[in-house]
């Protein structure tokens, strides 16, 4: 047995022959004296490429073939060598820590009862995940504003529209008003923080507010310091406390996770400045103020139920490292990089995708922030983009447009969802219309919530609407298998060319419309061959 080239093919005549299609590497003629080299076609084979199981089989469509498992992501069994983050094989390799840039310390251990109700070890465990938004909401220290969406009476999914803001406002209520959110933490008498809390909210239990109440009284660095600092002031009308936005201790570094300390949460003097992004809160203030998005307690003050122990979360300046050297560089995380790490699953325990519907808010709420942080950089580096030169805002300018003065921030086409963004797509498809003709088929996939990819990795009373993370990355995955088999595996012939949009439908799940223009034109006659129906055998 041995091997030769088309080349050096020429003039033999073999018994027997084998041509190897799998890598496409002939030319003109190539083929021809390949398979001419024996006298019988029955002395001849070839290994075919790898995707000719699926040429042209959507015109051949078989009840008995499991296609299902042609589209089978399989087990989570790539796990990351930096931070152990467990993916599936067709993974981005730096979906999780962007390849050992982002280092960011593991969070302590939850404490009781929070750890017991989450894993289902606790009576009252099925009410708390049921009703976790409203446990949440008893003990959150800011308010949370935004325009928030629902369709129907049944909303499994979390929907705001526009800016978010989180607002604070003074450590003690005016006089003749009831406390509420932080205030409610220094009401002296324990047994009427319970009542205060359950009257705001009917649907939780008294005797599970009383232990979280105390858990967080305990182990919440945040309430301790706020006492602490309530206590030692005598004359609290003229109190002022103050959270620093990004001041550490001194041994520790700047993106761990430390519980606040009297260096990040001071009492001040009257007339003293403050930061920009520091929190500043008044005894006896009326008023309330927006947090920014970069305060580092940001997180902790809105979610003390995912935050039990008040731990810093993304803030500025928190340094990339070099996966080599592993020294800090001179380059910061992302929101994105600090949310994509946390929101991973482990081999050890992520307690955020234990949180059911809370988890769904506070990605909502956490996008919103990377949005923010984007759109805060545009804004800072219009100069760098060079948007004066986009066309219809020089021509604006050189006509002396009055309007033009009066514009704000110029978003460019790479920026998801701007009207530049809409432009350049509309012009990529009418110059696909233009030069291939209408599309052959247009095909629509839609997200199954009981893929297999999904259920397996639900956790304890989980249903996939409290885990969008797990659908979005298999619908993603599941997506480019399709594409691939229209594309590479001519599923109906060769494919000239194709396009696609993602959209969500109301209740959350994902779904694509899919054009495809194909080499060879579908025939009237296999219309009937493409477009079929089968009612599933529940047997």
């Amino acid at each position: 047995m041995f091997a030769m080239s088309i080349n050096k093919a020429q003039g033999q005549s073999l018994q027997f022959a084998g041509i190897d299609l799998r890598n496409d590497c002939f030319s003109h003629g190539q083929l021809y004296v390949a398979s001419s080299r024996v006298g019988s076609p029955n002395n001849l084979t070839s290994l075919p490429p790898a995707d000719s199981a699926f040429h042209i089989s959507a015109l051949s469509y078989n009840a008995a073939f499991d296609y299902a498992s042609t589209a089978s992501l399989g087990s989570m069994s790539v796990v990351c060598s930096h931070c152990h983050a467990k993916k599936w094989k067709n993974e981005p390799a730096g979906l999780c820590c962007s390849g050992g840039k982002v280092r960011l310390p593991p969070f302590e251990p939850l404490p009781e009862p929070l750890y017991s109700l989450l894993l289902g070890m606790h009576p009252h465990s099925p009410h708390f995940l049921e009703k976790i938004r409203w446990y949440n909401s008893c003990f959150q220290m800011t308010s949370f504003a935004a325009k928030q969406i629902s369709a129907g009476h049944f909303m499994p999914t979390f929907k705001v529209q526009g800016q978010v803001y989180h607002y604070i406002g003074g450590l003690t209520p005016p006089s003749g008003e009831t406390a509420k959110f932080l205030q409610i933490y220094f009401v002296a008498d324990t047994n009427l923080q319970i009542d205060m809390r359950c009257e705001r909210y009917k649907k939780v239990r008294a005797a599970l507010v009383a232990q979280l109440q105390q858990m967080l009284h305990e182990h919440n660095g945040y309430v301790k310091q706020f006492k602490a600092a309530i206590a030692s002031v005598s004359a609290q009308n003229e109190l002022t406390v103050v959270i620093r936005a990004d001041k550490k201790p001194t041994p520790a570094h700047r993106g761990r996770f430390n519980k606040p300390t009297s260096s990040e949460i001071a009492i001040v003097v009257s007339g003293q400045v403050f930061e920009k992004r520091d929190i500043v809160l008044r005894a006896k203030d009326d008023r309330i103020s927006r947090i920014s998005e970069t305060h580092v307690a940001y997180d902790a003050l809105q979610y003390p139920l995912l935050f039990p122990r008040g731990e810093d979360m993304y803030t500025i300046k928190i340094p990339l490292y070099d996966p080599k050297t592993r020294l800090p560089t001179s380059k910061y995380v992302s929101a994105r990089q600090f949310y994509s790490y946390h929101l991973m699953v482990r081999t050890s325990m992520n307690h955020l995708l234990h949180m059911h519907d809370l988890l769904n808010v506070f990605i909502v709420d956490m996008y919103a922030k990377i949005e923010s942080e984007r759109l805060a950089f545009l804004r800072n580096n219009q100069r760098q983009m060079r948007v004066d030169t986009y066309g219809n805002l020089q021509d604006a300018i050189n006509a002396g447009d009055a309007v033009s003065s009066k514009l704000g921030t110029i978003l460019p086409p790479s920026y998801t969802g701007s009207p530049r963004y809409y432009f350049e797509k509309t012009q990529d498809a009418l110059a696909f219309v233009r030069h291939f003709g209408k599309p052959d088929l247009f095909i629509t996939f839609t997200c199954n919530p009981k893929w297999k990819e999904i259920t397996e990795n639900l956790l304890l009373g989980q249903k996939s609407h409290h885990r969008h993370d797990l659908i979005v990355r298999v619908f993603r995955l599941k997506l480019k298998s399709l594409m691939h088999f229209l594309t590479n595996g001519e599923a109906f012939g060769p494919a000239r060319c194709h396009m696609y949009t993602v959209e969500w439908q109301k209740r959350g799940l994902p779904h694509a419309h899919i054009l495809l223009w194909l080499t060879v034109r579908l025939d009237p006659n296999k219309i009937d061959s493409v477009i079929t129906a089968e009612i599933p055998d529940y047997d």
